[in-house]
């Protein structure tokens, strides 16, 4: 089938290039020049292992292209995937304007010469209530009687960034929301060779799954500090803690994001933490513990930066290795690295960083503010491999795990992922 996919970051990139490579004929389309540009180019506009193949690949089959204008294309297409950002706004809550502007387009462009129905997918993450309250009054008011011309459907992503790829063909649920909890034909088709559980669901239980997943994924991982903090504290090994704690298959979940190591950061984790905080408020509900898990988690980059602090002597040089949020990925957005690097400039201490996936002159859009407004020096604070294993520092800060496969002079290597 024809897809148009409206805004091409992770999400949107990723979705994409893996629906061409399924055969299907993509269009995508943002706002930026720029980012339409590279991707007609045949390259991808953001950091994500396999993904410049796959665009390559496709653009040079016709089978993904990117506009700024839809006008052309949204008449022949079966199905929209709306894959723009929902940031934080001032208040916790999340700016739902990209969501208001790209549904007011959407609604403009599906015209009367229209025949049949277009499969309006939104997958950005939204409070419970947008689809009802915001995005169909937008449909209704420009199509009046003819609201048959578009199904409007919820399906949040579960794509983590650096095995986006993997997780798109290999996702751990699908979950479909539809005014009435039936199915979707268009969506089921699309995800016909994908094997998961599929839940059908309304709009609202849909979109707050999101909510659920990443604010217990953070505070899994804000627990898990809290108790490393602890067990540091009483000279305990968090380490051999956690490996009891995670052994526990039965009661205790699984390991993933339950080991005491580095602070959550990234485009998800602490922006649907807060949004979700200001729902809870909103609607008079009282969630202690997520009210708390920023707080701790700030509390953890604090502590983080405080035993780097102790190992690095007047005048002394760090190096750090590893500035975005997670390996194999160029996002800068809330990484606890960039926060960790202001509190050592901070203190004009002498910093250097090695991360071979961040490029400034690839950055874009909201990763590209958010990295120069915090680290306005990043050109001069990153250094090549050949300098990072050349020079001689104080103190090693390897946020990634490289220090053990790269030839360092360094008087002492922390590893912030494993609190021992």
């Amino acid at each position: 089938m024809k897809i148009a996919v409206f805004g091409l970051g992770y999400v949107g990139m990723t979705t994409a290039a893996c629906l061409a490579r399924q055969g299907h004929e993509v269009v995508g389309v943002d706002v930026s020049d720029e980012k339409v540009a590279i991707v007609n180019a045949g390259k991808s506009p953001i950091t994500e292992p396999g993904l410049d193949q796959l665009v390559e690949r496709a653009v040079r089959k016709n089978l993904l292209s990117a506009t700024k204008d839809a006008s052309g294309h949204l008449d022949s297409c079966t199905m929209a995937i709306v894959c723009v950002g929902t940031p934080s706004a001032p208040d916790g809550s999340h700016n739902m304007s990209f969501i208001a502007e790209v549904s007011h387009q959407i609604a403009e462009l599906v015209g009367p010469t229209r025949a049949t129905t277009l499969t309006l997918v939104f997958r950005s993450t939204m409070r419970p209530g947008t689809i009802e309250e915001l995005v169909l009054p937008i449909f209704e008011s420009a199509l009046r009687d003819r609201m048959d011309l578009v199904e409007v459907v919820y399906n949040p992503e579960f794509l983590r960034e650096s095995v986006a790829i993997d997780d798109f063909f290999n996702p751990p649920k699908i979950v479909i929301g539809t005014k009435d909890g039936e199915k979707c034909t268009a969506l089921d088709e699309l995800n016909a060779n994908i094997a998961a559980p599929v839940f059908y669901t309304n709009y609202r239980a849909a979109e707050m799954t999101k909510f659920v997943d990443n604010s217990f994924h953070a505070v899994k991982i804000a627990f898990a500090n809290e108790v490393g903090r602890v067990c540091d504290k009483l000279g305990i090994s968090a380490t051999t803690v956690h490996k009891i704690f995670v052994s526990d298959t039965k009661l205790n979940i699984s390991p993933y994001y339950l080991r005491p190591g580095g602070a959550f950061g990234g485009s998800c984790l602490p922006k649907d933490v807060r949004a979700l905080q200001h729902i809870a408020s909103d609607v008079g509900a009282h969630t202690w513990l997520v009210d708390s898990v920023l707080r701790s988690n700030d509390e953890h980059k604090n502590f983080l930066f405080e035993n780097c602090l102790k190992a690095v002597p007047a005048g002394g040089r760090v190096l750090m290795l590893g500035l975005a949020f997670k390996e194999d990925s160029d996002d800068l957005r809330e990484s606890p690295n960039i926060d960790l690097a202001r509190k050592f400039l901070r203190l004009h201490v002498g910093l250097s960083i090695y991360d071979p996936h961040v490029e400034p002159s690839k950055l874009l859009g909201q990763n590209l503010g958010y990295a120069f407004s915090n680290l306005p020096a990043l050109r001069k604070l990153l250094v090549p491999k050949s300098v990072a294993e050349s020079e001689l520092f104080e103190l090693v800060i390897d946020t990634r795990g490289w220090a053990k496969h790269m030839a360092l002079h360094a008087r002492q290597i922390i590893d912030v992922n494993t609190l021992s």
